[in-house]
């Protein structure tokens, strides 16, 4: 019998995720304040944060959202989009492009490659949609960790910004899709 607990699988989200991806961001914003982190997301947990779960709901619904399982529970959590937030100080691509507007993971299962899966996943959609461009944006602070964690994972600093005091970075990678 084969043992399915460590294969990670990626499905199509629903609506019926958005609680499990509540919890992870809940659990993210715990983590990151555990180790010092309190600027990236702050120190409220997510769904307390006003229109927190409506946001969920909405990456459950407008996007494209993908679950990562490990034995059938979700631990990861990744939203594709045509393009960034239009909340955010982002200039548009200038081209077709798939965006990663949320990527998360269950930090229980830190260590797994959760994320790289869910990114390897982003580019395999990109190729599938005729789209050469992915890009992703991401907090540019904490030593620059995070910008590091895509930089491993293919993608390119682009365009550095600032959501009011927040460091922010854009990232992006050609996927080949016209090559």
């Amino acid at each position: 019998m084969n043992d399915d607990t460590r294969v990670i699988r990626i499905r199509p989200g629903s609506p019926a995720d958005a609680p499990a991806v509540l919890d992870m961001l809940d659990s993210a914003v715990v983590w990151m304040n555990d180790r010092g982190n309190t600027e990236q997301w702050g120190t409220t947990p997510y769904s307390k944060k006003p229109g927190g779960a409506e946001r969920v709901e909405r990456y459950m619904t407008e996007g494209a959202p993908h679950i990562a399982e490990l034995g059938g529970a979700p631990v990861g959590a990744m939203v594709l989009d045509s393009g960034p937030s239009p909340q955010m100080p982002i200039a548009p691509a200038g081209e077709p492009e798939r965006y990663v507007r949320l990527l998360v993971s269950d930090r229980r299962h830190a260590g797994l490659g959760i994320g790289a899966t869910l990114l390897a996943h982003a580019v395999r959609e990109t190729r599938r949609a005729g789209v050469d461009l992915l890009r992703v944006d991401c907090w540019a602070g904490g030593g620059g960790e995070l910008v590091a964690f895509y930089e491993r994972n293919g993608f390119v600093p682009t365009d550095p910004f600032l959501f009011g005091t927040w460091p922010g970075q854009v990232l992006a990678r050609r996927v080949g899709a016209h090559r």
